[in-house]
């Protein structure tokens, strides 16, 4: 028995493509091979003989002399988006009435200047494009099964009025675009648009008018050879795949007289010299390149990285306020002080601080100086012991509460340190003599992991 050289896998493939799709090319060719007659023939086996090969069988001449398939066969090559019109567009755009919109009336047109010019190149072969009505009805009834009785589900009766299309961008109240933070009577169409993931694309369908010889042109006999679609992201989806290495598709009409047909496509796209590959390999390159650089220029040439095997120690401080002293016109004189000699900071760093002087305002008993001081310092810390249990001697903040009087001699107030907290919030120094001044912290620690995150 001879073994069956159709291709039954009509799903679809997906290819991604950097080239622009203008330059797709497919050449497609479609051949009738017999009628139903032919299907149910299978004449007797004889030793050492298979049975007929339908996908290379050719029927014989008939008493007329011609042979059909001379008739009924046809290759056409197709670009991206080129359209060729059916017998069909043809009878009815020479009609000037049924043209109804600026697109009617440019293919009544186009039709036009081929009949002046001998006629129409292909027979049974016709596209539509992305901009036919062909392409939106198809969309909007598209099935999900093969089942006659097919009852479409709620996501698909929500997906069929969705046109993945660009969408033009129209001006509100004198061409200002202005957008609204919270709609309250959302439409149906202002939720499937913005609800559904909705990625620009682009439809073509290669289709094939299969009636008999003579009698072209009914949409009834009209069949999708190839369905394209490209989105804006370069990826090509084609149904059925190309042909390739496997056996061509086979389409069997319908009706008393059944007929077979076979159809091959192919990508005869033009490949790209070895010139041309090697000036687009330099473009891209000097394109990444100029990318990384403008990436670089963002990020800056001040970025340090730490040391393997150090702790580095950001602090981010404010003197608030100090209340409950007994003068006025007060300020806070501060230092940090790092406790052994693993602890180092930068040659310009300042680890010392003075607040301005501020007047006192009563806040019920007390009297309160709100200074709102930031202040800022890091320091390095190299470990000795990488242990995890080795935990450094932690820096101290020294502050001094001083006031100033009217002959312009400076009191000591109050003093108190503090050990810098290793979590963020609010620490009080108090003086021995109960006397408070609020320092509000933030603390970043890099370790040698070289990431920084807030200690807790």
């Amino acid at each position: 028995m001879a073994e069956t050289v159709w291709s039954t896998d009509t799903g679809e493939a997906v290819y991604r493509s950097r080239d622009p799709v203008r330059n797709l090319r497919l050449r497609v060719h479609l051949q009738r091979i017999t009628s139903s007659n032919f299907l149910h023939y299978q004449p007797a086996t004889q030793s050492g003989k298979d049975l007929i090969d339908l996908g290379t069988f050719k029927p014989h001449p008939t008493a007329s002399g011609h042979r059909p398939d001379e008739d009924e066969e046809e290759e056409v090559v197709i670009g991206w988006q080129e359209k060729l019109f059916s017998q069909f567009e043809v009878d009815l755009y020479q009609n000037e009435a049924a043209c109804q919109s600026p697109l009617d009336y440019q293919y009544r047109q186009e039709i036009l200047k081929l009949e002046n010019s001998g006629g129409r190149k292909n027979q049974r072969i016709f596209t539509y494009t992305d901009s036919d009505r062909y392409t939106n009805l198809e969309e909007h009834c598209q099935k999900m099964t093969t089942a006659a009785s097919e009852v479409p589900s709620f996501l698909v009766e929500r997906m069929a009025n969705v046109r993945r299309r660009r969408q033009d961008r129209r001006g509100m109240e004198g061409g200002i675009l202005k957008s609204r933070i919270v709609t309250w009577e959302p439409s149906e169409e202002f939720v499937r648009n913005n609800h559904v993931i909705n990625t620009p694309l682009q439809t073509m369908y290669i289709m094939a008018d299969l009636g008999p010889y003579g009698k072209l042109g009914y949409k009834t006999y009209e069949h999708v050879l190839c369905t394209l679609k490209v989105d804006s992201n370069g990826v090509i989806t084609v149904k059925p795949d190309f042909t390739g290495l496997k056996g061509p598709y086979r389409i069997e009409t319908d009706g008393e007289k059944q007929e077979l047909w076979k159809y091959t496509i192919h990508n005869v796209s033009s490949l790209a010299q070895p010139e041309e590959e090697e000036r687009e390999r330099r473009v891209f390159k000097d394109l990444y390149g100029r990318h990384k650089e403008y990436l670089s220029s963002l990020v800056g040439t001040d970025f340090e990285m730490t040391a393997p095997g150090a702790l580095r120690l950001f602090v981010n401080g404010e003197v608030v306020s100090a209340q409950g002293y007994e003068y006025d016109n007060l300020y806070v004189h501060f230092f940090v002080e790092l406790p052994t000699s693993n602890w180092s900071s930068p040659a310009l760093q300042q680890l010392s601080g003075v607040t301005q002087t501020c007047a006192t305002k009563s806040l019920g008993m007390d009297k309160v100086a709100y200074f709102s001081y930031p202040f800022t310092f890091e320091a390095l810390f190299l470990h000795e012991d990488e242990s995890a249990d080795a935990l450094p001697e932690w820096p101290v903040l020294y502050c001094k509460v001083l006031s100033l009087d009217f002959w312009q001699r400076y009191r000591v107030e109050g003093y108190g340190a503090v050990v810098l907290p290793a979590t963020p919030g609010l620490s009080w120094s108090q003086a021995p003599s109960g006397k408070e001044c609020g320092v509000c912290w933030t603390v970043w620690k890099d370790s040698a992991s070289r990431v920084p995150f807030t200690m807790c």
